[in-house]
């Protein structure tokens, strides 16, 4: 290979480790989040303002859950222990949430409120689940990772190809992606496929014809609160896992979560997977410092002498409100159309 060649290689390496990878990654996070979100809307008719301290709360059961079993030796060499705990955390996850909906959400749907209604109580829910995990956990940064950190390392991949510049594949990336991609399919089979997941998508549609069909909506209400609770819990568990558990960093989530719902297309699960991904690209693209990127592209008269960085990461978040914003101005709809849980 010329020296040219080499060098484009080595930049592709460059943007696949500090780009390529985390943005996948970062993207299956929200995703799942966002798909959290849209069953909610869906199924329930509010937007979940709880949800970004909702993750933060299953994510305090996998940090408590991975501490008990760490202090009693019980993990499995080589494998996260918060991986082990996740089924038993998405259960206390899901009898919060349906504790939740039995005290506050059941009685405005009862009376038929209007929906910002249900939405200022989310917000209060929000606080409330906040305030528990600052409680317990306090509001300092942790992390709670153990076992194989990398799937390979820099090192290792220098060492078998011989670039200058390297690629880590760390395990939290691995996980997310792969725990995304299956659990969103089961849950896209889950709708399209199964009768309970066919009578959600009909509850979701007219709600009117659905009860007169004798679909049970405590049912379906009940159902829809189990699926955003092993959502919530695993997107959560894996964002701290990937990232490290800070409770006020998965408050900021909120809104990247809702850019993903709003540019896909608010009620349209495809449409929140394809928002999420977006934003985090976009979020990820903009705050990269493409110095090093370009010295290997460029001839050394163009070397850049700055960062060439076009947008600092402390405003990240503003990133996902402009998208918001652009989309909302030039296509209120998003990205897909729809208002049902899965379109045929």
């Amino acid at each position: 290979m010329t020296s040219d060649s080499i060098d484009i290689i080595n930049a592709f390496a460059l943007l696949t480790n500090f780009v390529i990878l985390p943005a996948l990654s970062y993207g299956s996070q929200l995703a799942l989040g966002a798909l959290a979100v849209t069953l909610v809307y869906s199924v329930l008719r509010f937007s979940n303002f709880a949800q970004g301290d909702s993750m933060a709360f299953g994510t305090m059961i996998v940090i408590l859950l991975t501490g008990f079993m760490i202090s009693r030796g019980w993990t499995i060499s080589g494998i996260p222990t918060a991986l082990l705990v996740i089924p038993i955390a998405i259960v206390f996850t899901s009898m919060y949430l349906l504790t939740m909906d039995r005290l506050i959400y059941r009685h405005y749907r009862k009376i038929k409120a209007k929906s910002i209604t249900i939405v200022m109580s989310s917000i209060g829910v929000m606080f409330v689940t906040g305030g528990i995990v600052r409680f317990v956990l306090g509001a300092t940064a942790q992390k709670f990772e153990d076992g194989e950190r990398f799937i390979f390392s820099v090192r290792e991949f220098k060492a078998y190809t011989g670039l200058e510049q390297g690629i880590a594949f760390k395990t939290s990336q691995f996980l997310t992606i792969t725990i995304a991609f299956l659990l969103v399919a089961f849950v896209f089979y889950f709708l399209q496929k199964t009768k309970t997941g066919k009578a959600m998508r009909a509850y979701s549609d007219n709600k009117e014809l659905a009860l007169l069909s004798g679909i049970d909506p405590d049912k379906m209400v009940q159902i829809t609160w189990l699926l955003v609770g092993a959502l919530t819990t695993i997107a959560g568990a894996l964002y701290g896992l990937d990232k490290g558990f800070a409770p006020q960093q998965y408050h900021l989530l909120l809104l990247p979560i809702f850019a993903s719902v709003i540019v896909g297309g608010i009620g349209s699960p495809i449409g929140a997977i394809a928002g999420a991904f977006l934003v985090a690209f976009s979020e990820i693209l903009l705050t990269y410092a493409y110095k090093k990127f370009l010295i290997y592209l460029l001839p050394l008269s163009m070397h850049p002498s700055s960062l060439v960085q076009l947008i600092g990461t402390e405003y990240k978040y503003a990133i996902s409100f402009v998208i918001l914003v652009i989309v909302l101005l030039i296509k209120p709809t998003g990205l897909f159309k729809g208002k049902v849980i899965v379109d045929e």
